[in-house]
């Protein structure tokens, strides 16, 4: 297979996560730049999102670029409220074309898909074994909004560079949130713990992008068969993510509201700010109903068991941390509190990608190739100190 990824980061919305979004389904989903760039003025909230993607879907499957149809299927429901129909009906739509387009590494075993049992649900996974010796054996999957059919190509290639990759995906994400309905769990080793007894793994390398960052870390707190991480963004703790995006003004008043536990005026600040903002009013419904919670409050104090802060103290492994330096979503400063936490880690790598290597934004999907190289080279590097 020839890997032909992308590079480039291109304004294409006024709103951060509307254009952010537009260059992940360039980049990462087989979005083609010109059409997205043709309808990215047209977009101005969820709806408008939704029926331009849709519109674009339809197009191109009708011309037979099943590649970008899946894109635009894919990234369609990813605004639409959960509850609408359509969210489901097209993310089934465009799992079905990405399995058929694919199907020839499924028919000959170049990848294998898995369901592992874990709980009342099944975990699915796709192995691709290394297509040289073996250098390591990576254990990878995303994060909050995570789909890992779109991990798919550097799952390939990383098995082309000479590594064995189970790629899953957890409670909360794609199909075990969509179909099975079900939520996230803070404890991200019990899932992770799943997939190494099922397939009988030890001596691994662990990669979580995003939100993943911080689930894979925490991982491997309490599973040490996990010997190397690499948190694929900075992401210490979700609540300081969420009230970091905040004027100052209404930080300390939400952190006031969570210290001294004022439910009702917590709700009544972000239900206001949700009904001012539409990208907003999505964030908080879409975070209340994967991580199961009534109450915008309840949903932020939920959020509080999403960080490394507190349990830090118990990663001893080799630990890379891949930051971005333009990231609409983290301030990648707060990296401070995660080193100042990893106090007893074997190895600590902190890697700053930049706007000038077209890396700089959210898990640095404008340039790909180079990230998933560079975190090659670590493992190798690690790997051969150790020896």
């Amino acid at each position: 297979m020839q890997f032909n990824f992308k590079t480039g980061i291109y304004k294409l919305n006024e709103q951060a996560n509307f254009d952010f979004q537009l260059n992940r389904l360039i980049m990462w989903d087989g979005g083609d730049l010109d059409e997205v760039r043709g309808i990215s003025h047209k977009i101005k909230d969820s709806e408008s999102w939704k029926r331009e993607l849709i519109a674009l879907g339809d197009k191109a499957f009708a011309e037979k670029r099943i590649e970008n149809a899946i894109a635009y299927y894919r990234m369609s429901e990813f605004f639409m409220y959960d509850g609408d129909p359509d969210k489901k009906k097209y993310y089934k739509k465009a799992c079905d074309l990405f399995y058929d387009f694919y199907q020839a590494y499924f028919k000959s075993g170049e990848v294998r898909r898995f369901e592992v049992p874990y709980e009342n649900v099944k975990l699915p996974v796709m192995y691709t074994p290394a297509k040289r010796k073996c250098k390591d054996c990576i254990v990878l999957h995303g994060g909050n909004d995570s789909y890992f059919e779109e991990l798919f190509i550097p799952m390939l290639y990383f098995a082309s560079k000479g590594f064995d990759v189970y790629l899953f995906e957890g409670p909360g994400q794609g199909g075990v949130v969509r179909l099975q309905n079900k939520h996230f769990t803070h404890e991200w080793e019990k899932p992770v713990a799943a997939v190494l007894d099922y397939f009988n793994l030890s001596d691994v390398t662990i990669i979580g992008a995003s939100l993943g960052g911080m689930l894979s870390s925490r991982a491997a707190a309490f599973e040490k068969r996990i010997k190397r991480v690499i948190a694929w963004s900075v992401f210490p703790s979700f609540v300081e993510i969420l009230l970091g995006s905040l004027p100052s003004a209404r930080r300390r008043m939400l952190r006031l509201c969570l210290r001294l536990k004022l439910k009702g005026l917590l709700n009544a600040a972000l239900k206001k700010a949700a009904q001012k903002d539409e990208l907003t009013r999505w964030g908080l419904s879409h975070g209340m109903y994967a991580y199961e919670a009534k109450t915008p409050y309840e949903y932020v104090k939920k959020m509080e068991r999403y960080q490394i802060l507190d349990i830090a103290h118990l990663i001893t492994q080799d630990v890379l941390i891949a930051g971005a330096s333009r990231d609409h979503f983290i301030d990648y400063t707060l990296v401070g509190k995660e080193i100042a936490a990893l106090k007893n880690v074997r190895s600590l790598t902190f890697r700053l990608f930049t706007e000038a290597e077209s890396a700089s934004n959210h898990c640095n999907c404008g340039n790909t190739r180079l990230v998933l190289d560079y975190f090659m080279q670590w493992i190798e590097g690690i790997k051969a100190a150790q020896v």
